[in-house]
Formats: C-alpha cells, sequence, structure tokens
C-alpha cells in the first residue's frame, strides 16, 4: 500500500493509470504542495479570470493563496476526455462556505510523465 501511495504522489508514468485519481485526492484536500508535484515546469494558470503563466513554483504559491481563501470541501470530477498525449478533465470544487468553483485541467504527457500543463479556476 505504501508503494502505491509513493507511486501516485508524483506524476505519473504508467499510462494506464488515472492521473485524475490523485490529482482530485490533492484538489479536494486542499493540499497545494502535493497538487504541485503534478504542475509542468511552466504552466498557464487561470484563476478566476487573472491568467498567469508561471513556474511550478509560482502556481504551488497561488494555489496556496486559493486553497487559504476558498477552504475545498468536495471535488468531483463531472467529466474527462483524453486525444493522446494530452487529456483534460471538467470538475467542481465546493469550498467550506458552500460557493462553487468549476476546474479544467489540462494535463499532457511528456517523455512517459504526465504533467498539469493548464489549471483553470472560474466561479459556476
Amino acid at each position: 500500500m505504501a508503494a502505491l501511495l509513493a507511486i501516485s504522489a508524483s506524476p505519473a508514468q504508467n499510462k494506464d493509470q488515472d492521473v485524475f485519481i490523485p490529482i482530485s485526492k490533492y484538489l479536494q484536500a486542499g493540499d497545494h504542495v502535493k497538487l504541485s508535484a503534478w504542475f509542468a515546469d511552466n504552466m498557464e494558470l487561470d484563476l478566476l479570470g487573472s491568467v498567469n503563466n508561471c513556474s511550478r513554483n509560482q502556481a504551488r504559491l497561488i494555489m496556496k493563496d486559493f486553497f487559504d481563501t476558498y477552504t475545498p470541501r468536495q471535488f468531483t470530477i463531472l467529466h474527462k476526455g483524453n486525444n493522446a498525449p494530452a487529456r483534460y478533465a471538467i470538475g467542481t470544487l465546493v469550498d467550506a462556505g458552500g460557493e462553487k468553483f468549476r476546474l479544467i485541467i489540462h494535463v499532457k504527457s511528456i517523455n512517459g510523465k504526465s504533467y498539469i500543463q493548464q489549471l483553470r479556476i472560474e466561479r459556476e
């Protein structure tokens, strides 16, 4: 079991693994550190209409601020799509205050590993 957790804590190396399982878990937990392990070195982060092309570390700090402001209570994937080497998921995040956000997550596989290339968070 510990080996499985270690594998899912970092970008997926197995093409058959659903990368959105650990990503969803970290979004629901508000764990910006473990979530940022899935971020590409440079990614696009669209947070409530403010678009940033940022490094992994910058995105991690932005997500920390978001989770500090909107403490996640639940995250649910509503739809997934696959067009290799890219995949995407659309989900809903509900914070502790009941506010809902739509998340669109674009993941790309690079050299056998999957990374979040784009994350968009908008109010529902």
